[in-house]
């Protein structure tokens, strides 16, 4: 996958939609000279190594409505996957992301794009939910390269309902990681390989509990 034409394809999108994921490449060149927003070398690559890695874990969970997106960075996954639910007319997502100049890119890239999304500028450990869920629980968790798992599961446990599903972006070490996490945290799991990154993971947590001692 090398540029729009080719995520067009692949996630079938409208034209408003890969409209918009442009503007946000464009945007994303110009801050990246005064902020470091993603590696440098990965700039040539955005379709694919951004871009499309945020958008499949969307198809995994088309149907959400509230999402929540930690460590969001410069807006991935959490802004690509706003950018595609916009087209389905509803939902929202909440990216938290401790770096107030990445949130500000973040908003600046919602706001050019005409894209409502909630941002908090806040580290994850402080994050509270208080005036942002009210009856409508969460329905998607995900994370990209944030934290081993047992780290990752500790942050994100207060989000997680009975039907909140998980979806996190991990490498190679997936599994040692979840041996190491299982130690603390019972949760039913799936692993499906990732589109982009021939040693990348894509694990869905759902039934997320901490293990109680005997």
């Amino acid at each position: 996958m090398t540029g729009p034409d080719q995520f067009a394809e692949a996630f079938d999108v409208s034209r408003e939609t890969l409209d918009r994921l442009e503007l946000y490449a464009r945007l994303l060149g110009q801050w990246q000279k005064a902020v470091n927003l993603v590696s440098a070398k990965t700039l040539p690559e955005v379709w694919e190594r951004h871009f499309a890695d945020s958008a499949q874990l969307y198809r995994m969970a088309s149907d959400a409505k509230r999402w929540f997106d930690l460590g969001s960075g410069a807006g991935f996954p959490g802004l690509v996957v706003a950018i595609l639910m916009a087209e389905r007319g509803e939902g929202l997502v909440t990216l938290v992301e401790s770096d107030v100049r990445k949130g500000a890119f973040v908003r600046e890239v919602a706001r050019q794009t005409g894209i409502v999304v909630d941002v908090a500028s806040e580290r994850i450990e402080s994050f509270s939910t208080n005036g942002r869920i009210s009856e409508t629980a969460i329905d998607v968790v995900s994370a990209r390269a944030l934290a081993p798992l047992d780290r990752l599961l500790e942050l994100s446990s207060a989000l997680f309902s009975r039907n909140t599903l998980g979806l996190f972006l991990k490498g190679r070490e997936l599994r040692s990681e979840m041996d190491e996490a299982q130690r603390r945290w019972a949760f039913d799991s799936t692993i499906v390989p990732s589109l982009t990154d021939a040693s990348g993971q894509i694990l869905q947590v759902r039934a997320l509990r901490a293990r109680t001692e005997d």
